[in-house]
């Protein structure tokens, strides 16, 4: 949809939204990669970047000894070598081959935790009939011209590598050849090459205010919520759409924004469009109301040119059917997935208010599994022919076809553990058959 297309919408004293329909989703495909999966960090990098996780105590203090830090999931930190985990979001565009173009998040959860969680993206190759998820390419982020306007976490030297101290990395998209990738903590839009390398950093502005969070490099002890920052912790963003034509990128952030009472605005995330050739924002957004019990989006892709599907999920992890009972903590998950949807709206239907459509619905803890495609067994009373994505984080969703879409977890290696009680998420994908949600 056109710039134009949406400011015509905005003025419009629209009927109210189109009323939200769930429908089926079928199991078409389950491909991997495992947890304990791991990169060699490239030839210049700082030797410290070999082990990572080393600040994942919960007092903070360093820990040099690979495995000294014991996990319940039972994959200790920290690791040899830079994970390959936390995929958060799947770009619009594939490559020549037709691979996928999948991002890597800051780390292990935190600013505080992952300066040696080194940041990039992939290209990969999912297979459905082995269940095996191939590593194409690993594009390391770096900042050699010295664009990033604060200090870095490694910050001297030519090679200049990203890390999770610097950003929290949560959606992306490819224009032509530059990669375009949206930022938590900043939040900032980052411009980079195809082959990693930083070529803009762009404050995030609703009209003529800048927006921060309280891991903005500018804010310090004693800044206030509302006042200071609106943006609150790891609610910046989590999903950034590309319009089919490429001529608008459209960030969503994951949370609301903090009103100047300290509260949120509302229950609806806001979304921003920022054009790519300007590489400046044009003041147009709109608002997306969450579902009910829903706390936060995980990615936002579109199918058209004004339709698009928005993940949405509670914080919970693992199948209801084990949840525990009061005084209960072993054997079960104290806090169950819940809420984990995917949503279709449509952009060219924005009511008097600002709000975008929500036309239909699958519910990712209710997937027919006729055919048995599931790979990995879940813990749970989980019904024979179904299957359920019960993870923490599902962070990556995108169009496969005419009638199927991929949805992908982000795994907060080694911490999250929804398909098991004990033992550490890996990477999943899922492609699922659809026709209901993306028809016309």
């Amino acid at each position: 949809m056109t710039r134009t297309t949406l400011l015509a919408c905005l003025l419009l004293t629209a009927a109210p939204l189109a009323a939200q329909e769930m429908v089926p989703a079928t199991l078409d495909g389950h491909a991997l990669i495992p947890a304990n999966t791991m990169s060699v960090p490239p030839a210049d990098a700082p030797r410290d970047l070999w082990v990572s996780g080393k600040f994942t105590a919960r007092d903070g203090i360093r820990a040099d000894v690979p495995g000294s830090l014991q996990q319940a999931t039972g994959l200790n930190l920290p690791f040899l070598g830079q994970p390959l985990q936390g995929i958060s979001g799947f770009a619009a565009t594939r490559d020549a081959e037709g691979n996928l173009y999948a991002l890597i998040d800051n780390g292990f959860g935190t600013k505080r935790n992952s300066p040696d969680a080194m940041l990039g993206f992939l290209r990969i190759a999912p297979d459905f009939a082995t269940g095996e998820i191939e590593i194409r390419e690993r594009v390391w982020l770096s900042d050699p011209d010295r664009i990033v306007p604060f200090r870095l976490s490694y910050d001297a030297g030519d090679s200049r590598y990203l890390t999770g101290g610097d950003f929290d990395l949560e959606g992306m998209q490819i224009v032509g050849e530059t990669v375009w990738i949206g930022d938590e903590f900043g939040p900032y839009l980052i411009s980079a090459t195809l082959d990693g390398r930083v070529t803009g950093v762009y404050p995030t502005r609703l009209g003529e205010v800048e927006l921060r969070s309280p891991d903005h490099p500018g804010l310090i002890v004693g800044a206030k919520a509302g006042v200071d920052y609106t943006v609150p912790r790891s609610g910046g963003y989590e999903g950034l759409a590309l319009t089919p034509s490429g001529d608008t990128l459209w960030g969503m952030l994951e949370k609301p924004l903090i009103a100047e009472d300290g509260n949120a605005e509302g229950a609806y995330l806001r979304v921003l469009a920022f054009d790519p050739v300007t590489r400046d924002w044009t003041g147009d957004s709109f608002k997306f109301a969450l579902t009910e019990g829903a706390v936060a989006i995980g990615d936002f892709n579109f199918i058209d040119d004004t339709r698009a599907l928005v993940i949405e999920r509670d914080g919970g992890q693992g199948d209801p059917s084990l949840s525990c009972a009061d005084g209960q903590q072993d054997g079960c998950f104290a806090k169950p997935a819940q809420v984990k949807r995917v949503t279709l709206i449509d952009t060219a239907q924005i009511d008097a208010d600002g709000f975008v459509a929500r036309l239909r619905q699958i519910d990712l803890m209710d997937i027919a599994d006729p055919n048995g495609t599931a790979r990995l067994e879940t813990d749970g009373d989980v019904p024979a022919g179904r299957f359920t994505f019960p993870f923490v984080t599902i962070e990556s969703v995108l169009r496969d076809g005419p009638e199927h879409i991929l949805v992908g977890n982000d795994n907060n290696l080694p911490f999250s553990a929804g398909r098991r009680l004990d033992q550490p998420d890996a990477n999943e994908m899922i492609r699922l058959h659809v026709p209901e949600l993306l028809a016309d």
